[in-house]
C-alpha cells in the first residue's frame, strides 16, 4: 500500500498518530499487513491440508506427490472439520484472554509466535508432529482472530468516526488478499515440489506478519497494550487452579488410555467434535437463561437463535470447500484448464477472488434496494443464503454423476460451486456479522461476536461426526449425502423464510 502522510485534523489528545495513509490512520497499514501476512499463511496450510492427509493413501491422486499420512476421505474430512471447528471455538477464549489477561497487542503477539512455531513443527516430518503443529495453529489462529480486529477499531475516534467502516472494508481486503496469494504460492510448493516446503513457507509468512507487527507497533492505539477488565489476584488464582486441574484430568485419562494401548486418532477427534456441539449450545442456553436479561433482550435472543441455526447449517456445507469439494477436485478434475497444469490447492483461491469481486457489488445492491424502499429483511437475506448455499449442493450433483465412472469432469464446474457458495457467504455472512452486533444484550455486547463465530464451530462439529469413520462414517463426496445436504439446506432456508414474520416479531426494531 502506498503511503500518502498528512497531519490527521481529527486527532485527539491520546490518540494513536497524527499521520495519516489515504486518510486513515498508519497504524491501519500496520494490521493490514499483519493480518495479510497472517492470512497467507492460514489458507496456505488450509489449502495443502486435505490433499497432504490423502497423499499416499486409497483415495489419493494417481500419479500425485507421495509422501503424506495416506489417510482415506472420511478420516481427513474429519480431521480438517474438527481442525476447522477448533479454530473458530478458540476465538472466545481468544478474546478472553485479551480482555482478561494480556490484552489485545500483547495477545496478538503470542498469537503470531505461536502459529509460526505452528507451521514450523508440520514442516518437520512424522504424524505426531504434525498434530502438534495444527493444535499449535489452530490455538494461534483462535488467539489473533478477535483481537486484531479490535485492534482496528481502538484505531478510531469512537464508532461515530466516518473512517471506521472504511477501514474495516480495507482490512477485509487483506484478508482477502492473503487467503488468494497462499494457495497460489504455498499450495504449488507443497503440492508440486515437498508438502514441508510448502508448511515452511506458512511459518514464513507469518514471521513477516510478527516483524510488521512488531516494527510497526508504534503506530498503533495506546489502548490495545490496555487490559479492559484485568484479572483480580482472586480471579487469577481461582482460573488457574481450575485450568490445572483441568489439565491434570486430562493427563491422567489420556496417559491411561495410551498406557492400556487403546489410544486411536479418535480417542481426540470425537471428543473436540462433541465438545465443538456442546459449547455452542451452553452458551446460548446460559445467555438465553439469564434472568438480568430484559423482555425485550430476551426477545431478542430467542430471534438470534434462528440465526445461529441457520448460520450453523451454512457453514456445515460452506467449509466442504475445504474439503469434500477440494478432495472431488483432486481427484475427478482433470486438473488443467486451456492446456494450463495446476494444483488442486489453487481451487482454494477462488473464494477471496469472488469475494473481492462481488462484495462491493452486494454493498451497492443493498444500498440500492434501500433507497427504493425493497431491501430484503436480515431473515429474507439468511433464508437466501441457505437456499443458495443448497443450490450449490445440488450443482455439485452434476459433476458427481458425471465421474462416476471415472471420467475425469473440467474444472470448470468446481469454478462454478466455489462462485455459487460465495453468493451465499455474501448474503449470510456480513449480514450475520451486523445482526449480532444488533441483538446482543448490553451485559453480552462484547461476547457476542464470539458467539457468532460458534455457529461455525458447530456447523463444522456436524460435518466431524457425520464423516468419523467411528462415529457415522457417512461418504460425503457420495451423491446421497450430496443430495441430502443439498435439501436440507434449501428447505431450512424456505422454513426460514416462511417464518419470518415470528422472528421479526423477536427481533423488535432491528431489521
Amino acid at each position: 500500500m502506498a503511503s500518502s502522510l498528512t497531519k490527521d485534523p481529527s486527532s485527539t489528545p491520546g490518540s494513536v498518530s497524527e499521520k495519516t495513509i489515504f486518510g486513515h490512520p498508519s497504524g491501519l497499514a500496520v494490521l493490514f499487513m499483519t493480518e495479510m501476512w497472517e492470512r497467507f499463511s492460514f489458507y496456505g496450510m488450509r489449502a495443502l491440508l486435505v490433499v497432504y492427509l490423502l497423499s499416499g493413501g486409497p483415495d489419493a491422486k494417481e500419479g500425485g506427490l507421495g509422501g503424506g499420512l495416506g489417510m482415506d476421505l472420511a478420516t481427513t474430512t474429519a480431521i480438517y472439520s474438527v481442525y476447522m471447528s477448533m479454530v473458530y471455538l478458540l476465538a472466545m477464549p481468544g478474546g478472553w484472554l485479551g480482555d482478561r489477561l494480556w490484552g489485545p497487542r500483547r495477545t496478538v503477539t503470542v498469537a503470531a509466535v505461536t502459529i509460526m512455531a505452528g507451521h514450523l513443527v508440520l514442516a518437520l516430518p512424522g504424524q505426531a508432529t504434525f498434530f502438534v503443529g495444527l493444535g499449535l495453529v489452530a490455538l494461534g489462529s483462535g488467539l489473533l482472530k478477535a483481537n486484531i480486529s479490535t485492534m482496528v477499531g481502538h484505531l478510531y475516534d469512537g464508532p461515530n468516526d466516518p473512517r471506521r467502516d472504511g477501514g474495516f472494508t480495507i482490512f477485509y481486503m487483506g484478508i482477502n488478499i492473503g487467503a488468494f496469494l497462499a494457495p497460489l504460492i504455498i499450495g504449488t510448493v507443497g503440492q508440486t515440489v515437498n508438502w514441508h516446503l510448502g508448511f515452511a513457507l506458512a511459518a514464513v509468512g507469518m514471521a513477516l506478519g510478527l516483524v510488521v507487527f512488531l516494527l510497526g507497533s508504534r503506530n498503533l492505539s495506546a489502548q490495545s497494550s490496555v487490559v479492559p477488565k484485568p484479572l483480580s489476584a482472586e480471579e487469577r488464582s481461582s482460573w488457574l487452579r481450575k485450568g490445572l486441574g483441568w489439565l491434570a484430568v486430562a493427563v491422567v485419562f489420556y496417559g491411561i488410555v495410551g498406557a492400556t494401548g487403546h489410544f486411536t486418532l479418535n480417542w481426540a477427534m470425537i471428543p473436540l467434535t462433541v465438545i465443538g456441539l456442546i459449547i455452542p449450545a451452553g452458551v446460548l442456553i446460559r445467555i438465553k437463561r439469564d434472568k438480568d436479561l430484559s423482555t425485550d433482550e430476551q426477545s431478542k435472543m430467542t430471534g438470534y437463535i434462528w440465526f445461529f441455526v441457520a448460520a450453523a447449517v451454512f457453514w456445515m456445507i460452506y467449509d466442504q470447500g475445504g474439503s469434500t469439494v477440494q478432495a472431488f477436485g483432486e481427484t475427478k478434475a482433470t486438473g488443467s484448464l486451456l492446456g494450463f497444469e495446476f494444483p488442486s490447492s489453487w481451487y482454494q483461491s477462488l473464494n477471496p477472488v469472488f469475494v473481492m469481486a462481488l462484495a462491493p457489488v452486494f454493498a451497492w445492491i443493498w444500498i440500492w434496494l434501500n433507497r427504493r424502499g425493497s431491501e430484503p429483511s436480515t431473515v429474507a437475506k439468511f433464508a437466501a443464503g441457505l437456499f443458495i448455499v443448497g443450490v450449490s449442493f445440488f450443482f455439485f450433483l452434476l459433476p458427481l454423476g458425471m465421474a462416476s465412472d471415472g471420467t475425469k469432469v473440467s474444472p470448470m464446474w468446481l469454478v462454478g460451486i466455489y462462485l455459487i457458495q460465495t453468493v451465499g457467504e455474501l448474503c449470510i455472512s456480513p449480514v450475520g456479522l451486523s445482526v449480532t452486533t444488533k441483538m446482543a444484550p448490553a451485559k453480552y455486547a462484547s461476547q457476542m461476536m464470539g458467539v457468532w463465530f460458534l455457529a461455525v464451530t458447530a456447523g463444522d462439529s456436524i460435518t466431524g461426526l457425520l464423516s468419523n469413520p467411528a462415529v457415522f462414517g457417512v461418504d460425503l463426496n457420495g451423491s446421497g449425502a450430496v443430495a441430502l445436504q443439498a435439501a436440507l439446506a434449501a428447505l431450512a432456508g424456505v422454513a426460514v423464510f416462511m417464518y419470518r414474520k415470528k422472528v421479526k416479531e423477536h427481533m423488535g426494531e432491528i431489521r
